[in-house]
């Protein structure tokens, strides 16, 4: 069974992107699958077999990205220094 998944953009968005970008679709689909994986929605596995490559195929992609398995986020991050500041008795901002 495959999903699919649409969305709608401005229409000069999206002959601006086309342009840029000569497979638009592939690309939104490998970004949306590799936030989910960020985000730990999705295991390596998973991620290798939604954009349909193997393995070894997958870490490089991750490396190339700066993506990590149990890399932090910018959420978690800001989540640690609201975290230290309380701890620290210091107001956030």
């Amino acid at each position: 069974m495959c999903l699919n998944v649409s969305f709608n953009l401005p229409a000069d968005i999206e002959d601006r992107l086309r342009r840029e970008l000569p497979d638009l679709d592939a690309n939104a689909k490998e970004s949306f699958l590799l936030d989910l994986f960020r985000r730990g929605v999705l295991s390596h596995y998973e991620l290798s077999r939604a954009l349909g490559i193997d393995r070894f195929e997958t870490d490089a992609l991750l490396k190339n990205r700066g993506i990590f398995e149990g890399s932090l986020t910018h959420e978690d991050v800001d989540n640690d220094v609201r975290a230290l500041r309380r701890l620290l008795g210091k107001p956030n901002r």
